[in-house]
């Protein structure tokens, strides 16, 4: 009789302990295979119409989920001022692979993060449904507001505003935009017909924003790379004076580089170099190129960014400082032209690491990611992306920069409050009539808080011109206080 118990009790044992361990297995070794897995439907299903995390900024959400009415899903990811954040949050839809943050940061929003291991056992055993990671974001909704209204519609165009000694973005603005509501829809005949829509449009796309992912020509604003090369060589100083004829002779080549017509350069034959870059004369640029060589300003120009794809956590494209072929390829590199190219935020990178010193500081767009209880489970610190230049050559630079705000061509950008450190640009498209039109810079000059960029693409020159220093100006007046 003892010996059937003991049987029975060893039995017993054996088959809990098989099942417990089972199911350890599946919950915790495979959790990630079987919820990757495309062949498993559930999974999909649950995933879909689970509550997600929010997405808030200032602590407002700016993407939800909230019950659903009238579907197979429990719940609807809803999309507040759509308008102002699509790029930022992406869409989350039923029938498609979501986008921006809502992929990025999927497994906390979602709840699949290791940090949220825990808070699955315990909804596992408890049965209560288990919410997302809320996500807080850097940006602040007034700035990001009043960026967005200053593009006027029907233009293509980006604000960029960071913090100078973190690099945290505070604002991240461009227009076309669109309703990342149309392709949260849960019927996968809107979805397609809505999706189809917008990418049928030359103007705006659901897996392209702007503010990171536009590389386009830089033009003059690129010219900061070289500026930083020249001082950092011991060759050049803000007093040194150079030639500035009205056009440079390329070797080897039929082509050659003109100063900017519109501009006030061929008033003077040569002259010092802060006044050239106060006037964005092209030709000292292009012949202090070709005596460097390539390798100081390509060198240079990663030390600021260039090449590299970041993660703010968006994914951004790499601005391209693509090897020249010839010395007239370089001269016209050294101007923002031929293949270099750049996004709006790499430009702001650039204004961001000389109002630090000469550290540029490593984007970032996420001030904490808090479990459903609030717990903080991950809160970004600053990070130094690298260091482009000398704090003594970045002062010099933020002088020379004044310059261009209070005697050159970004005099609109003028403050009343606070002295302006800039540089304006504009790059040819090679579609007749039609510029990329630039200015960069921050402020105040003496004691840099925070950096700012604005881009109008293939704009009129006189239209662009009038809008991108005088929004830039207004983005400083309204993030720094008097």
């Amino acid at each position: 009789m003892n010996n059937a118990i003991r049987h029975t009790w060893v039995v017993s044992v054996t088959m809990f302990v098989t099942l417990f361990a089972a199911l350890s297995i599946i919950q915790v070794a495979l959790t990630e295979d079987l919820n990757s897995d495309p062949n498993n439907a559930r999974q999909i299903y649950n995933d879909r119409g689970a509550p997600r995390g929010a997405i808030t900024v200032d602590g407002s959400p700016i993407a939800e989920s909230v019950p659903a009415e009238n579907s197979n899903f429990d719940y609807q990811r809803v999309y507040h001022d759509p308008e102002l954040y699509f790029g930022i949050t992406g869409f989350f839809p039923i029938a498609a692979h979501p986008t921006g943050l809502e992929s990025e940061l999927n497994e906390y929003l979602s709840g699949h993060s290791d940090s949220q291991f825990f808070d699955r056992m315990t909804s596992m055993f408890t049965g209560e449904t288990m919410e997302g990671a809320q996500v807080e974001l850097t940006l602040d909704p007034e700035l990001q507001r009043q960026a967005y209204d200053l593009i006027p519609e029907g233009q293509r165009g980006s604000i960029v505003v960071q913090e100078v000694d973190t690099g945290d973005i505070v604002s991240l603005a461009s227009r076309p935009s669109y309703d990342t509501n149309d392709l949260a829809t849960h019927s996968t005949e809107e979805y397609n017909a809505n999706i189809a829509e917008l990418e049928d449009s030359e103007h705006v796309s659901p897996y392209y924003f702007r503010p990171i992912n536009s590389t386009i020509a830089p033009g003059s604003v690129f010219k900061l790379v070289d500026l930083a090369a020249m001082l950092e060589s011991g060759d050049y100083d803000p007093d040194t004076v150079l030639e500035n004829p009205s056009e440079l002779d390329l070797p080897d080549s039929d082509r050659t580089l003109p100063n900017f017509t519109t501009g006030i350069c061929h008033q003077q034959t040569e002259s010092n170099l802060t006044w050239i870059v106060a006037q964005s004369c092209n030709t000292p640029f292009g012949e202090a190129a070709m005596d460097m060589g390539e390798e100081p300003l390509r060198d240079t120009a990663e030390d600021f960014g260039w090449n590299q794809e970041l993660n703010i956590p968006l994914s951004t494209s790499a601005s391209a400082f693509p090897e020249t072929t010839s010395q007239a390829d370089l001269a016209y590199s050294s101007i923002g032209q031929g293949s270099v190219t750049a996004t709006p935020l790499q430009i702001n990178m650039v204004s961001q690491g000389v109002a630090n010193g000469g550290t540029v500081m490593h984007p970032n767009l996420v001030d904490s990611i808090r479990g459903s209880d609030l717990q903080l489970l991950e809160q970004p610190e600053p990070q130094v992306l690298g260091e482009a230049t000398s704090e003594e050559v970045a002062g010099e630079m933020t002088e020379m920069m004044e310059a261009v705000v209070d005697e050159g061509t970004g005099q609109s950008a003028q403050s009343q409050s606070f002295d302006v450190a800039a540089k304006t640009g504009t790059a040819e498209t090679g579609n007749e009539g039609q510029v990329h039109t630039w200015i960069t810079g921050f402020a105040p000059a003496d004691d840099p808080q925070y950096a700012v960029t604005v881009v109008y693409e293939n704009i009129d020159y006189e239209t662009g011109h009038s809008m991108t220093g005088p929004q830039m100006r207004q983005m400083l007046e309204a993030v720094i206080e008097p």
